[in-house]
């Protein structure tokens, strides 16, 4: 059986607080290995489907603390623990393991029900629409100049063409071609400016942004494909969770004396 190294060294950090039992795997200068450490990073282990329960792995186990309490021994013998940044780390670790356990409790007490994710996916489904739109445009300094690009298009220019003179230099190079998206993904003033064309038609007048002077252009219009509830339910839950999050932790700030 292969055992492998880094695997071991997360399981080792995830259980480095087991609570010590009577029985003991080793005794290291005095200071018992008791052999619930090795049982939790089993347990641990097997659970991940990184390895199998088998005699090798725990020795290996075994092994693998007997020398790290060795190095630890070495390193309190030499006073690192007084370091001033290994104390700070110290910290930032006992609170990451506070807040995690206060997180993972406020979530199991807090779910996200079946009815949140429903209202969420509708309202992100009406935000998207039904359809998604192929874009260009040309972005010009002025409006006079601007104008002038609608006229040329009217009298026959390409629309690539004249977009190497954009001042998007990221779309000019493409024909002033912004991709496939749904008006959600544009700002709102420029969305709303080519929701209303149809394939092939160019806006009538620019429109103007704090960017300057757009002409836009729709390529194509196509039904939008999003993905079903199920299928977003997972994202959807974990933003909810973290929204959850961010509200309690404010909540809290709020209550707090902040000086």
């Amino acid at each position: 059986m292969t055992f492998k190294p880094a695997h071991l060294l997360l399981a080792l950090i995830a259980v480095a607080s087991a609570p010590v039992f009577a029985q003991n795997v080793a005794v290291v200068n005095g200071k018992a290995i008791p052999t619930s450490r090795v049982d939790a990073i089993v347990k641990q282990l097997v659970a991940q489907g990184q390895q199998q329960d088998s005699p090798q792995l725990r020795d290996a186990i075994k092994k693998d603390l007997i020398g790290r309490e060795v190095m630890m021994q070495e390193a309190e013998k030499q006073k690192f623990g007084n370091d001033p940044q290994v104390k700070q780390a110290l910290e930032n670790a006992r609170q990451a393991i506070i807040l995690n356990a206060l997180v993972a409790d406020y979530v199991k007490k807090h779910p996200v029900a079946d009815a949140e994710v429903k209202a969420e996916y509708d309202r992100v489904v009406a935000a998207t629409g039904d359809k998604e739109y192929h874009v260009r445009h040309i972005l010009t300094e002025t409006e006079a100049q601007a104008n002038d690009v609608i006229a040329k298009l009217k009298g026959g220019a390409k629309f690539e063409d004249l977009a190497k003179t954009s001042k998007d230099a990221g779309s000019a190079a493409n024909g002033g071609d912004l991709d496939w998206g749904t008006p959600s993904n544009f700002p709102k003033l420029f969305a709303d400016a080519f929701v209303g064309l149809q394939k092939g038609q160019i806006t009538e007048k620019p429109l103007q942004t704090p960017n300057g002077f757009h002409v836009i252009k729709v390529d194509d219009i196509r039904p939008v494909k999003l993905p079903t509830l199920d299928e977003a339910k997972p994202q959807i839950t974990d933003a909810l969770i973290q929204k959850k999050l961010q509200a309690y932790q404010e909540e809290l700030v709020k209550k707090a004396k902040v000086q």
